[in-house]
Parts: C-alpha cells; structure tokens; sequence
C-alpha cells in the first residue's frame, strides 16, 4: 500500500468488536480502511467521537423540492397515500434534467450533514413530460450521476422497472408515463446509465429495481435480478393495505408470500417499507438475507403503518433505513422514529434493546451492516477493507460532553440532531468539516434557484 490517504484520530470509536479509545484510522487512497489502531497518540485529522456513517439506502431525490408543499386536505375527506401520490404526479411533470441534478446534489449535501455516508437512489423519472425518452435514453441517470460528482457522496443507482399501472397490467396513467419502460426499453436505459456510473469513484454501485408487485410483471422479476448481476436489488413491498388487497385479488396471495414463493430472494434484495406483513411472513422473509428498507418518517408521514421491528429483530432480519420522499432528512430522527413507533404499538419503552446493548446501539449496529450491504458497500462498519464512510461527532455538545460507550449512541439519536455531526467523510472523501459541506453555498444556491422556477407547481 502507498501512503495512506488520510489519517484520522479519535478520543472514542465504535468499531465491530464494540467500543475502543485513541483509535487511529488510516484511509487509502482507494478510500478504503487500511488499518483501525487503538490505544495510539493524537495524529492527523483529530475528532471526539467516530462512527461508521450508515448508508441511506432508500431515496426519491426530486420530492425533496415537495417537502412542506403537500400538508393541506385534498377533495378526498380521507386524503392518504394514494391522493399525496396524484400530488407528486403533478409536481414532477413540472421537472426538467437540470432541475433534477440541483435538487439531487441538495438532497445528497443534506444527507452527508446529517450524517450518511452514502445514498443509494431508486430512481424512476426517466422520460420527458407525456413519457417520450430523451435523446439520451438515461439521462436523467446522467443528471443523479453529476450531481452525485458535485456532492461526493457515495452513489449506489437503482434504475427503476416501471412499465405498468396496476396488477392488472392496465397503460401508465398521465402521471406515471414518465416512468414508464417496456423490458427491452428498460435494459438498454439500464446499460446507458451504468456507463454513466463510470464517470464516478470506485466506490460507485449499480443496481436495479423492480418498482414494485404492481408496476412489473411477474415473469420479469428474474430477468431483472439477472441484470443486477452481483449488484444490490430493491423493491417496493407491502406498504400499503391497498396495494396488498390488489396483488391479492390479482395473484391469489398477499404480496410477501407471493414474493416468497415465485422468487429466488437471497441476501441481495432489499424490499422497501414492509410495513404490511403478517407475523409469519415477516419470520420467512428475514431468514432470505435479504434487507428490510424501512422510511420510518416516510412511512409516519404517508400513514403506511407500523414496520413489524420486534418480530423481525427476533428472525434475525438484516435492517436499513432511508429517506424515500426526503419531507426530512436526518439520520437520528429515522431511527429515533423507527424505535418510537414500536414504543407506540407495544406501548413499552426500549423496546428494540438487548441485555447486552441499549436501544440506541442495537438499532445503529443494524443499519450500519444492513445499510452498507444494501448499498452494495461490503461489510460497513469501523473495519479494516471497508469503504471509509465515516461520522464524527461533537464530544463538547451538551448532550454528549463526558457521556462513554452506547450511551453517546443513545444521547446522539434520542437527544440529538445534526448540529452534533461535525465531520462526514465517504469512501475517504472528507466532505463535511465543522458541520457543513465544503460546497454548502454553491449547491444551496442552485437549489433556492430551482425552487423559483417550480413555485406554482402544485
């Protein structure tokens, strides 16, 4: 190995065999870990507390510019996920490439400061207004690829299948036709945005995603996991009682068990929300490997329900969380969320704890090892071999100052927020210092700007 790209120190780190002191952190220049030395004296970048940033490993970058616009009762008196979705509908019809790559780069500076290393996009605004690709098949990919460049931020792309309305095979609506693809379509989209991938580091992942049991046929589903290759899989699963009532109605079973049963689920999947699953189900889907992607304040937001955390905490279920419509975007209130919601439904406290390890630490843990493997990152965590995503935070904040172990985990989620996180580096690159993003105004500004041209739109 060449000398180390970066060397970083730190009074407190959280590494796989648990905490450890004066740990010595040297990066690669691949971005990689090289080495993780405890017990060593103060050299290089110095901080007070080091984490394994965790991935986001579930976003819709361009409803970012919705957040806060979508709070008012629609003409359903019982307004619900499906009238917010005829929202979003009418918003992106407004969105061109340019305005895509402003708000993706703002969404992903917002997920570095909050503290994620890495962002994986399930990106399904393909085509132009009234469904007509562009010269350039993926290029909208293209324009979450430069943004991602203007971030730095770890990308894992997820080029989205979508080709129908409904289980019945029905045509796109008029607010789904930019999202839409027949098979053949959809795979040479997919080999186009892969060669724009390139364009970024090493630690760039591609993948892809079946939108959803609604929007994909059956038989495509093993097709599509043979074009991931090794790559990361996601899909839609379960998140509301509509859509499970529908592939009921359509398939004869609910859309887990019809999952389960047709396809050949392994540890590479990773099925979003989930929050729609009986207790058998949810012990048959943990023990594929595959990841549950759960969006906790999404999933509060949209009224999905309650993600089975308990039951499949107890099949041994892989876990991440993400930001889906990006309404807030911060990594201790997803998880604070997470854990609050079982709280609510149990009506406990530490509900997700262990004896071992407090509620804070049980739930960071996971998403740092599900997250990366979501990502199609390798194994996270403080370890020699992973990508160098890594969070340091405040030692002097008043909720951590002089505060040891799973207790600065439990302060930071359940008293804290991102003014704790000081520093964030991905696959090695050190792009937040002192809380901010070292292109904090510049993509700030294109953003404000974009949303200029978008007021109105809804």
């Amino acid at each position: 190995m060449e000398g180390p790209l970066s060397v970083i120190w730190s009074k407190h780190a959280l590494t796989p065999r648990g905490w450890a002191q004066d740990v010595l952190v040297e990066v690669a220049t691949d971005g990689r870990i090289a080495t993780v030395k405890p017990d060593q004296p103060a050299q290089g970048t110095c901080v007070d507390i080091l984490l394994p940033a965790p991935a986001n490993a579930h976003s819709h970058a361009f409803q970012r510019a919705m957040a806060g616009l979508s709070e008012r009762r629609g003409p359903d008196p019982r307004d619900s996920f499906w009238t917010w979705r005829q929202l979003m509908f009418r918003f992106l019809d407004q969105l061109t490439p340019e305005d895509v790559a402003a708000i993706t780069a703002f969404v992903q500076m917002e997920m570095l400061e909050a503290g994620f290393g890495t962002s994986a996009e399930f990106h399904y605004l393909h085509h132009q207004p009234g469904g007509v690709p562009y010269d350039a098949l993926a290029e909208m990919s293209r324009q979450i690829v430069e943004a991602a460049k203007l971030s730095g931020i770890g990308l894992t792309l997820l080029p989205v299948h979508y080709q129908y309305g409904g289980c019945d095979k029905r045509a796109l609506g008029a607010g789904q036709v930019r999202f839409g693809n027949d098979r053949d379509r959809f795979e040479r989209l997919w080999q186009d945005a892969r060669e724009a991938l390139a364009a970024l580091p090493g630690d760039a992942v591609m993948g892809v995603a079946p939108h959803s049991l609604r929007a994909v046929a059956g038989r495509d589903l093993g097709g599509l996991a043979a074009l991931a290759g090794d790559g990361p899989i996601h899909m839609h699963l379960a998140e509301q009682l509509a859509e499970v009532e529908e592939v009921q109605a359509a398939r004869g079973a609910r859309p887990t068990e019809w999952l389960l049963e047709t396809v050949d689920v392994t540890a590479q999947w990773c099925l979003i929300h989930c929050t729609q699953m009986t207790p058998r189900e949810t012990v048959r889907l943990a023990a594929t490997g595959a990841v549950a992607g759960v969006c906790p304040i999404t999933e509060s937001s949209l009224g999905d329900g309650v993600f089975e955390g308990v039951g499949w905490q107890a099949a041994g279920g892989a876990l991440a969380v993400g930001s889906d419509s990006n309404i807030r975007i911060s990594l201790v209130e997803e998880l604070r969320t997470l854990e609050y919601s079982q709280r609510l439904r149990d009506r406990g406290r530490a509900i997700l704890a262990t004896r071992d390890h407090s509620t804070g630490r049980v739930i960071f843990d996971a998403v740092v090892s599900g997250g990366a493997r979501a990502a199609g990152r390798g194994p996270g965590g403080l370890q020699a071999g992973a990508w160098a995503d890594l969070l340091a935070l405040d030692g002097q904040a008043p909720d951590l100052a002089g505060r040891t172990g799973d207790t600065l985990l439990d302060s930071f989620i359940f008293a804290g927020d991102r003014r704790m996180v000081r520093e964030v580096w991905s696959a090695g690159r050190h792009l937040v210092r002192d809380g901010r993003h070292i292109r904090h105004e510049q993509i700030r500004s294109r953003y404000i700007d974009t949303l200029a041209t978008l007021r109105g739109a809804l």
